[in-house]
């Protein structure tokens, strides 16, 4: 069964793997947006971009409030900040198997090389 930690992972990188929310969530960034004012650089239907919105709030990155008849949406980084600390935690991981695999490939070679002059 899947924790909800990884869940909450998935669902936000699947959000992330589309490059219109990519741009959605780039936008607003830089501060809250209406739902208009996120859809006016793409070329897509109105539905497409709800669509578009609803995957990014269900995975938890963006927030929306209704003002009178707009909606108003933020950024909610929180999501953002636990998929970077999972991003991080890989890239530690896999540094410190690669600085290994470094370190034996260089004992290897010197052994090898002080093999070659007992020769």
């Amino acid at each position: 069964m899947v924790n909800s930690q990884e869940h909450s992972l998935d669902l936000a990188f699947g959000a992330l793997a589309h490059p219109i929310r990519r741009g959605i969530l780039a936008r607003l960034s830089s501060g809250e947006a209406s739902v208009a004012e996120l859809a006016k650089p793409f070329r897509v239907s109105a539905p497409a971009i709800t669509k578009h919105m609803r995957v990014l709030e269900d995975a938890g990155l963006l927030s929306r409030r209704k003002e009178g008849r707009r909606h108003r949406c933020r950024l909610e980084e929180r999501r953002l900040k636990e998929a970077e600390l999972w991003i991080e935690r890989q890239r530690a991981f896999w540094n410190d198997r690669l600085d290994a695999l470094e370190r034996y490939l260089k004992e290897d070679a010197g052994r090898a090389n002080a093999n070659r002059r007992i020769r």
